[in-house]
């Protein structure tokens, strides 16, 4: 009985041990000084998933992997580096998947191509159905 009390208080205090304690890190959640890389950055950080949340963007996201990212995504555009160059290196990193707009190659054809074959499907569905109608 005491085993599966202390056994359960672990498993429903998992989620307080989530967090790290530790500070943010400096770009988390500071705007960068120049209105337009902070607008390039902020339009980056909309496209980028949340690891640890999965449903949100990072720019959405109060995990601390979520603030770490935007704070990397800060540091890179205040030190001149391009949108697309920052993404690449997120997706180098973390996989396409961080991306809520995957690259087109041979893993991620499927992503591409699955919502053009349902519809594909569905019309044709759609024109037998009517056929028989007729």
């Amino acid at each position: 009985m005491t085993r599966a009390f202390l056994l359960l208080a672990m498993v429903a205090a998992g989620p307080v041990a989530a967090d790290s304690g530790l500070p943010p890190a400096p770009l988390a959640y500071t705007a960068l000084p120049d209105p337009a890389q902070e607008h390039r950055a902020r339009a980056l950080m909309d496209t980028i998933r949340c690891l640890v949340c999965q449903g949100q963007s990072i720019a959405d996201s109060d995990a601390d992997l979520a603030g770490d990212m935007r704070a990397m995504i800060r540091a890179r555009i205040a030190a001149g580096e391009r949108p697309d160059t920052v993404r690449a290196w997120l997706i180098r990193r973390y996989g396409a998947w961080v991306s809520y707009r995957p690259p087109l190659d041979l893993a991620t054809v499927v992503l591409w191509a699955a919502p053009l074959l349902f519809l594909g499907v569905g019309a044709w569905i759609a024109r037998g159905s009517l056929r028989r109608r007729r």
